[in-house]
């Protein structure tokens, strides 16, 4: 449901860093980060990869956090950004009220488990979260929408454990170095 507890996504808009490194990885403060990969990352720049995953990306990024919702003490609340350039209005929702310079998002909260659920009429294959976080800030999930990736900042053990999900391409990844891009 759209949320209006907009300070529980200050972590985010307030983050000290280039929000380019926000907008892929979400807030700086996590321990260990990694990368969901969609499609294996670039050989050569320019190169192009038409290749297709078992899972779609929806159903990944709902493994993802099946996996992370164990790593936080709030399951049972977590919030959701979705980006304002899909063109979807959601129900309820007036002006995008998230923003970090260059993205807008809408804020959604409510159980983890309603990944996707956030727009009526989309829950086959809703758009893509651009954040994903509990309010514990224990991790957070950040998608923006050019990489074939997804950002995550966890724990240390949450990382480990993703790294061995069967359907998961999950690598480590170090935010503050530059990360591979198809052009």
């Amino acid at each position: 449901m759209p949320s209006t507890h907009l300070t529980a996504a200050s972590w985010i808009t307030g983050a000290a860093q280039d929000w380019s490194e926000t907008a892929v990885f979400g807030p700086p403060s996590l321990p260990a980060h990694a990368r969901l990969r969609f499609m294996p990352d670039p050989e050569h720049p320019g190169a192009t990869d038409n290749s297709t995953q078992a899972l779609s990306e929806h159903r990944q990024l709902g493994l993802l956090l099946d996996v992370l919702s164990r790593h936080t003490r709030t399951p049972r609340l977590g919030y959701f950004c979705l980006w304002e350039g899909w063109g979807v209005t959601p129900e309820g929702s007036g002006p995008a009220d998230v923003e970090i310079p260059n993205r807008a998002y809408y804020l959604f909260e409510g159980p983890l488990s309603a990944y996707g659920q956030w727009v009526a009429g989309h829950d086959e294959n809703p758009p893509p979260p651009a954040f994903v976080w509990p309010a514990d800030h224990a991790w957070c999930v950040a998608r923006d929408i050019d990489p074939h990736w997804a950002g995550i900042g966890a724990s240390e053990a949450a990382v480990e454990e993703l790294m061995a999900v069967p359907g998961l391409d999950i690598v480590r990844a170090d935010p503050t170095q530059a990360q591979p891009h198809y052009f």
